[in-house]
């Protein structure tokens, strides 16, 4: 399959490279690692292995990488002003568009550019971090959940999923998109906003008594919300924020999340998707976020070129 990535960051990289060495044909749309990556390849580091593509198809543009089967989306969030853009080019009668991005609303913005029925959304659980220049760190997990847009377990879906799980990437098809989008939020949330104010890591977070109760108290406001949309079944309060928290104790202690590295590298945090949408969706079924409202207005705070309101 061709396959063009968008979003070339650790989580884009690592994906596009498993699938590349499963023998597709993989066009990364590049940024900042454009040199190094097209003259050297790309180096994963993994606990699954480690491996190394000598040669890599780079663009700088989406305009030069042609059409493709398949776009995987993986570009951070606060970037989709220029998504539609992006992807358009790589459009053929029968491309399907899967979109990995954090948080709510990145499907129907695809949707209302290029209809519904092109357009799936997947949950990406993984750890990868990029390192110097053509390399990427792939620390833990490693698996995608997806879904089409329009509800249903496709046979497309179903197919994605077995040809990303044959690339080495776990891989299961749903038919709630929703609501696993809303259950990888219960970790998002909490941990992701927590991890860029404060500068800890989850197991620190964790091994502090007040700041886990905190944890444990987001993720259940979370799931309240989440379970206000009509779900085809709800998430669980008791017992899934305990197997969450174990999850991340057992796997996570020391990862740096997206966001706590956005923040330390000066970049923009992905808040639109991650909390102000899911506000918003919480708020019309009546269902109030406090605490999730009270981690989005202190991590705007500290974004790039806020105005502190000094007079």
């Amino acid at each position: 399959m061709r396959i063009g990535v968008i979003g070339s960051g650790a989580v884009g990289l690592y994906f596009g490279a498993r699938l590349q060495l499963a023998g597709h044909d993989v066009h990364f749309l590049l940024r900042r690692d454009y040199e190094a990556i097209t003259a050297s390849g790309l180096t994963i580091t993994s606990p699954a292995g480690d491996f190394r593509l000598e040669r890599v198809k780079g663009f700088r543009t989406p305009g030069e990488m042609g059409k493709v089967d398949l776009v995987l989306v993986a570009l951070k969030a606060f970037a989709n002003m220029h998504l539609v853009e992006m992807v358009r080019p790589l459009l053929q009668d029968d491309t399907a568009v899967l979109t990995v991005q954090n948080g709510l609303g990145n499907e129907e913005l695809l949707a209302e550019a290029f209809g519904v029925e092109r357009v799936l959304g997947g949950v990406a659980i993984v750890g990868a971090n990029r390192g110097e220049p053509g390399v990427v760190h792939h620390l833990t997990y490693g698996a995608i959940r997806l879904g089409e847009l329009g509800g249903g377990l496709s046979p497309r879906a179903e197919r994605l999923a077995a040809m990303v799980d044959a690339a080495g990437i776990r891989c299961e098809a749903v038919a709630d998109l929703r609501k696993i989008r809303w259950e990888k939020l219960v970790w998002n949330i909490p941990f992701n906003g927590l991890c860029a104010l404060t500068g800890q890591t989850p197991g620190r977070l964790l091994a502090h008594p007040s700041t886990r109760r905190l944890i444990a108290a987001i993720m259940a406001e979370v799931i309240a919300g989440g379970n206000a949309q009509g779900l085809s079944e709800p998430i669980p309060t008791h017992g899934y924020i305990e197997e969450v928290l174990a999850r991340t104790e057992r796997n996570s202690g020391d990862y740096r999340p997206s966001m706590m590295i956005d923040r330390l590298e000066g970049r923009p945090l992905e808040l639109e998707a991650i909390y102000q949408i899911p506000l918003q969706h919480a708020a019309k079924r009546g269902v109030e976020m406090a605490r999730v409202e009270m981690l989005q207005a202190l991590l705007d705070l500290g974004e790039p070129g806020k105005d502190d309101g000094a007079a």
